[in-house]
């Protein structure tokens, strides 16, 4: 089954970016930072919770508990569980249900006791070690939360979802390239769970790995094809290694699923553009251009495109533009400047150059060398 990805990282993506020139490193930091909290992976359904042989099984207090739980009346559910526990001492199921409803109201104490009484009936109950690790990860304590964790995967070594949240608690804990190993397992265990490879991109990440990144979001956009922000993330990525022709494909189509979307629609343009697709890179462009107009960047963009195509008034509208909207950044400036000299205004070219040259000073020689 393929996972579809949350629309809230769209606009948690977009929101990241920063306006320049090319898509910057934080989108996809941020990204990576939006994956779901390790329970909401990991933590099997509560109604497996009890057993067809465990001794409370065929009281309706299950049902009565189960209920309050999908009506979202957690402390209902709580007192609940706590009568079934209480009718039920030898229940491991009825101890699960009491523990994991003190979780939900941060009983933390009621719910260590409650599950570490279930372990005493069930030692094998994986439900039970990864509450007790869920109720240190609820604290913020990562590594006190591993070592329940690891008795999961010793209980069940298929455990794709304890296998990451191990890699996020040994990431949170310092424990780089541990994170990095822990997450490859659990792709390896659930390779059709988007989320596994996501984190397995962040936890390369973490090590500066930009290939292995970058591949790991690949895989998890071939898992989950219709995910526009696993494409961007993609087509940003390529951005950022200066792999311009290999940043269009993935930028395309998001830019299909994301028709509103001004920075793919602006970043697909500079792409375009920058691979000698001018007409194609002008038209995304001045897409993006309208869908935001206060996108500095798609200006400095446009200006490059129409100083390919010759058409200088063009140029000059854009690259004013751009300066306008990022009055500190020298190559917009420096482009400026060239315009206003093929166009004959030497005058206005002098004070373009010379701001330029107070922004940048040897980055303007580089990049009027590039353009």
């Amino acid at each position: 089954m393929k996972t579809k990805f949350p629309q809230v990282l769209i606009t948690a993506l977009v929101a990241s970016l920063i306006s320049t020139l090319h898509a910057q490193d934080p989108s996809i930091d941020r990204l990576l930072s939006k994956l779901p909290p390790p329970e909401k992976i990991a933590k099997p359904p509560l109604h497996q919770a009890v057993q067809t042989d465990d001794p409370a099984a065929k009281d309706p207090l299950v049902r009565q508990v189960l209920q309050a739980a999908l009506g979202r009346n957690r402390p209902q559910a709580l007192n609940l569980s706590r009568k079934l526990a209480e009718r039920y001492p030898r229940s491991a199921g009825a101890q699960i249900l009491r523990g994991y409803f003190a979780i939900d109201v941060q009983q933390y104490a009621e719910a260590t006791t409650a599950l570490h009484n279930a372990i005493a009936i069930q030692p094998q109950l994986t439900l039970a070690h990864f509450g007790l690790a869920l109720i240190e990860g609820k604290q913020n304590h990562f590594a006190a939360a591993m070592p329940h964790l690891r008795r999961v995967v010793e209980i069940d070594p298929k455990a794709a979802g304890a296998y990451y949240a191990l890699s996020d608690c040994a990431l949170r804990t310092g424990r780089k390239q541990e994170s990095v190993e822990y997450a490859q397992k659990a792709a390896a265990l659930a390779p059709q769970n988007v989320y596994m490879w996501i984190q397995l991109a962040r936890a390369e990440r973490s090590l500066g790995h930009t290939d292995a990144t970058l591949n790991a979001i690949a895989r998890g956009a071939e898992v989950s094809p219709d995910s526009a922000p696993m494409l961007a993330a993609i087509g940003f990525s390529y951005i950022n290694l200066d792999r311009i022709p290999q940043a269009i494909p993935p930028l395309r189509r998001a830019a299909q699923l994301l028709p509103q979307d001004y920075l793919v629609q602006s970043q697909l343009g500079f792409c375009l553009q920058a691979t000698g697709q001018v007409d194609s890179g002008i038209s995304y462009l001045r897409k993006g251009a309208s869908l935001n107009p206060s996108y500095g960047a798609v200006w400095e963009h446009l200006g490059l495109a129409y100083q390919k195509k010759g058409n200088h008034r063009e140029a000059i509208s854009a690259f004013e533009k751009a300066t306008q909207l990022m009055p500190n950044a020298p190559r917009s400036w420096q482009h400026l400047a060239d315009e206003y000299r093929i166009a004959g205004r030497a005058a206005d070219a002098a004070r373009a150059a010379t701001r330029a040259q107070q922004l940048g000073g040897s980055t303007v020689k580089v990049a009027k060398k590039k353009s």
